[in-house]
């Protein structure tokens, strides 16, 4: 496959399964706890590496336990240590994580070394962004790190994937939004990035086309368990999600992100990419976990055999029914 850039964040996931998410100043007791690697940039690349792309990740770890913690994962995941680097400015991102058992979450993160990201140290690695089919990130680097690598993803030509999330970042800085090929937002980050309210696919229809005319090229609106809406300038095209048995959604916006930047560095047509990226989506809620729960190439071939939905082109070597 083409290869795959992805430049963001990596934490140190605390995840507590518990009865009921706590309310405000509640103590919610009877959980376990589980330690996994995750950030929405390590997410999303090894999502990405999962579906058999070449894939170049560039974020930045604390020089601690953690950090060497999340650096072996990384590589045990395959991504090349090159850009991977670390700093004994700030510690590794961490994020405390409950989960309840409809898989619904709370997430609070401390992002350490992911905000010591800036644009010199991605510069250093400028000629992963240029070699690249297809450069991917998210909102937990600083936004002068995410300007600089659009603007030069497009400058070598280069498309761009931009994940914006988490939504407290949100709005977007109005100069962001032209450079940006296919913006990946949930409803929430949708409503927040239009000032509107987006309950149903109609409703994510109408964002999508309000983001298209602000200058993104496409518009991919995530519904969860509804699927997925991708809005252009020569229309939408709709994607029904695949039926799982969810119990953990962490993680699974990056998978869709992942997997469309895969799909699409690889020659799929957006229809192909939608129908792959929310296949990898629905499978990651079955899992426990943030990087662990990614699946591979295989699952994600299984579960469109099982239920009759497989992409009409060929567009990916090696993927058979």
């Amino acid at each position: 496959m083409a290869t795959v850039c992805v430049i963001g964040s990596s934490n140190l996931d605390f995840t507590v399964s518990v009865p009921r998410l706590p309310g405000v100043g509640e103590t919610v007791s009877g959980g376990t706890l589980v330690t996994s690697p995750g950030g929405k940039g390590a997410n999303q690349a090894v999502a990405a590496r999962r579906l058999g792309a070449d894939v170049a990740f560039i974020t930045l770890l604390g020089a601690d336990p953690m950090g060497d913690r999340l650096a072996d994962a990384l590589a045990e995941a395959g991504l090349p240590p090159g850009p991977i680097g670390r700093t004994t400015d700030a510690p590794t991102g961490v994020a405390l994580i409950a989960v309840d058992p409809e898989g619904r979450n709370q997430i609070a993160v401390a992002p350490g070394a992911n905000h010591r990201l800036t644009p010199d140290r991605v510069r250093n690695h400028a000629a992963l962004v240029a070699s690249a089919e297809v450069v991917l990130l998210q909102l937990e680097t600083p936004i002068e790190t995410v300007r600089w690598a659009l603007a030069e993803a497009r400058r070598c030509g280069r498309r761009t994937v931009l994940n914006p999330a988490p939504a407290r970042v949100l709005p977007l800085p109005a100069d962001l939004l032209p450079l940006v090929d296919y913006l990946t937002p949930n409803e929430t980050e949708a409503g927040l990035l239009t000032d509107r309210e987006v309950r149903s696919a109609e409703d994510a229809e109408a964002a999508g086309r309000a983001l298209v005319a602000r200058g993104v090229s496409t518009a991919v609106v995530t519904l969860g368990a509804a699927g997925a809406v991708a809005v252009g300038a020569t229309g939408a095209v709709r994607v029904a999600g695949f039926p799982v048995e969810a119990i953990d959604t962490v993680g699974a916006g990056d998978a869709f992100s992942g997997a469309l930047a895969a799909s699409l560095a690889a020659g799929a047509p957006v229809e192909d990419a939608l129908l792959v990226a929310s296949a990898t989506g629905g499978l990651t809620c079955t899992r426990r976990g943030a990087v662990d729960a990614m699946p591979t190439r295989e699952a994600v071939v299984a579960l469109m055999k099982q239920h009759d939905r497989w992409p009409r082109s060929a567009w990916l070597r090696g993927w058979t029914r």
